[in-house]
């Protein structure tokens, strides 16, 4: 896919108000139309199993609402982010810290998810030429423009010594809304997190947190009430189904397919944030 030179009209208007813009900005694919508010989400390379599944949740839910995903194509929090934003049919951004030449992309590992990013109308977006090499020093660079194109910044995890310290302080500086998943106490990967949510950020526990923080109004009842049209067969079933709360019994019970196949709906359903377990019965959001 061709890689051109946005004009500045071209540009997200808030990376314009940020100190020190880029001075030349490339991409490849497409920006999401005006009105989309973007959400930047950054986190460990080394993501834990609790993160993974907090990322996973969080986005799921936020499917159908004009949201952008932007992040750094890096592994871990990055990576997870941008495959949730495609499982849930939301545009995503990514924002490597090499140019956007196909020999160039790194992590190379990640190679294949840029290209589902593009082929799914996504964006790569870079202020590097296209053939230049990532380089370490260069990272924090980067994060400035993930931050600055965003509306607010989730971070997921963050341990002590983590680059996400960096682009979470950049939150506050660009006066971006700082959102932070909550951890175990003592957990090493709650230290940024937790550091942050003591001193103003706010807590993310639900989508509608974030939808909050974004300034999106919540999709009423009845809005809610079509069923995603990506559905696979037994995931319809059970959304079908959940018209009114159900217990796990009686979905098993009148499923009509095999309990692994349903059990298995109900875990893809409520980690997309479309269904959800109370006081012992499910019922969707």
């Amino acid at each position: 896919m061709e890689i051109r030179e946005l004009a500045r009209e071209e540009w997200p208007a808030q990376l314009l108000e940020i100190p020190q813009p880029p001075k030349r900005l490339w991409m490849r694919g497409a920006l999401p139309p005006a009105g989309t508010k973007f959400l930047a989400v950054v986190g460990s390379r080394a993501l834990s199993r609790y993160g993974q599944e907090a990322c996973q949740m969080l986005i799921s839910g936020l499917a159908g609402y004009t949201i952008s995903i932007v992040s750094g194509l890096a592994l871990g929090a990055d990576a997870c982010a941008h495959r949730a934003a495609l499982s849930a049919g939301l545009h995503t951004i990514a924002i490597p810290g090499s140019g956007l030449d196909d020999a160039v992309i790194g992590p190379r590992t990640n190679f294949g998810l840029a290209q589902d990013i593009l082929s799914s109308g996504g964006a790569l977006v870079s202020e590097q030429e296209p053939m230049h090499k990532p380089r370490l020093g260069e990272f924090p660079s980067r994060n400035r423009i993930m931050v600055g194109i965003s509306d607010a910044v989730l971070v997921i995890e963050a341990g002590p010594k983590s680059g996400t310290l960096i682009t979470a302080r950049l939150a506050s500086e660009y006066n971006r809304d700082l959102l932070c998943i909550p951890h175990r106490i003592a957990d090493p990967h709650a230290f940024g997190s937790h550091l942050f949510i003591r001193i103003g950020a706010a807590l993310v526990a639900e989508p509608l947190h974030i939808l909050e923080a974004l300034g999106i109004p919540p999709r009423e009842a009845g809005e809610r009430g079509a069923a995603p049209s990506d559905l696979e067969d037994t995931e319809l079933v059970v959304w079908s189904m959940l018209e009114e709360p159900k217990t796990r019994d009686e979905i098993l019970r009148a499923g009509g397919a095999g309990a692994g196949d349903l059990l298995t709906a109900l875990v893809s359903l409520e980690l997309r944030g479309l269904i959800k377990e109370e006081f012992g019965a499910w019922h969707r959001l």
